[in-house]
């Protein structure tokens, strides 16, 4: 269950860092660009999904905020984290 747990709370720091990135604009090569096209690459699946469902509200996208709260319920109901 720890490691499971850990996991959720990784995908979790993966959204948060993908939130404050895409608000800095990025040079294609940088570092910074690579880490963002990783961190899209592993959160878009599940953020894909709820934008999917989840309507934007104008510029505002909130499927980061109902992913990570249900990430974070599953994890302390189902696994006990």
């Amino acid at each position: 269950m720890g490691l499971l747990c850990t996991a959720v709370n990784l995908y979790v720091l993966a959204i948060v860092i993908r939130i404050v990135l895409s608000y800095f604009p990025l040079n294609p090569g940088t570092p910074a660009a690579t880490a963002f096209s990783y961190l899209y690459r592993a959160t878009e699946p599940l953020l894909g999904s709820a934008r999917r469902v989840i309507p934007s509200v104008g510029m505002f996208d909130f499927s980061p905020i109902v992913v990570i709260f249900g990430l974070r319920i599953v994890a302390s109901v189902i696994l006990g984290c």
